[in-house]
């Protein structure tokens, strides 16, 4: 792809201060775009962009909160790409101890999280522009522990088609299906049991690796420069929906 694909586009993450958000920003710069990033904390806001270059702005907003999220993309002023990837470190949680205060606290920052992004920011995405969202190979090939983030994702892909048939034609939705990535997600998890899931994760999929932050976001690009894709769910899992 040309270092120019994004030259003079502007792009807001949603997420964008660390793991795979940030890697989109990093990736999306150097294409040439002018990238805003948006997360809670103001020191991780203030660590991301010191990575970005000097034409990147950043700002700290509660994303479960739909008034500072409509205020975060405001601030963003006109847009030509919106990416949403926030999301808190996942625990797996058995149904005996999954209750609904724990789920519907994932589906705030996920999910409402993401419907309220979108609708505050389709007023300000310019013709042709994108929504790019995340889900996840959970909602294909559950685990055990995984019913609240199984259905998260199976919400998350609805979502995805939904507004590229609502929005369409001037404004292209889609979303980026990883599998298991080495990235903050996982950060809840003690550090054996963390690299005991990559290692099994690696030696289950065909392409024998864990996922990287910087293959998600490769993903993420390409929805944003392909000017013919809408609705569309792209697995990066290294083949493990196959």
């Amino acid at each position: 792809m040309e270092p120019t694909a994004l030259g003079g586009r502007r792009v807001a993450i949603l997420g964008g201060t660390s793991g795979i958000g940030l890697a989109v920003a990093r990736a999306a710069a150097a294409l040439g775009a002018e990238v805003t990033v948006v997360g809670r904390r103001p020191e991780s806001v203030a660590k991301a962009l010191a990575e970005l270059p000097d034409t990147a702005t950043g700002r700290a907003a509660d994303l479960t909160d739909e008034s500072a999220v409509a205020a975060a993309v405001a601030a963003a002023g006109p847009i030509d790409h919106l990416a949403y990837t926030a999301g808190e470190p996942l625990v797996l949680t058995p149904l005996a101890d999954l209750d609904t205060a724990t789920a519907a606290g994932l589906f705030r920052l996920r999910y409402l999280g993401a419907l309220a992004a979108v609708r505050a920011a389709v007023p300000r995405l310019r013709d042709g522009g994108s929504v790019t969202l995340v889900t996840g190979t959970a909602a294909d090939r559950p685990a055990p522990g995984w019913a609240a983030a199984a259905s998260l994702c199976g919400a998350m892909d609805a979502l995805t088609r939904a507004l590229a048939v609502e929005l369409a034609p001037r404004i292209r939705v889609n979303a980026v299906k990883p599998g298991v990535v080495r990235s903050p997600l996982w950060s809840a998890l003690p550090d054996a049991a963390r690299e005991a899931l990559y290692r099994e994760n690696a030696a289950s999929v065909p392409l024998g690796r864990v996922g990287e932050v910087e293959d998600v976001a490769r993903a993420f690009v390409y929805c944003m420069t392909q000017p013919f894709a809408t609705g569309a769910i792209i697995p990066v899992d290294g083949g493990a929906l196959l």
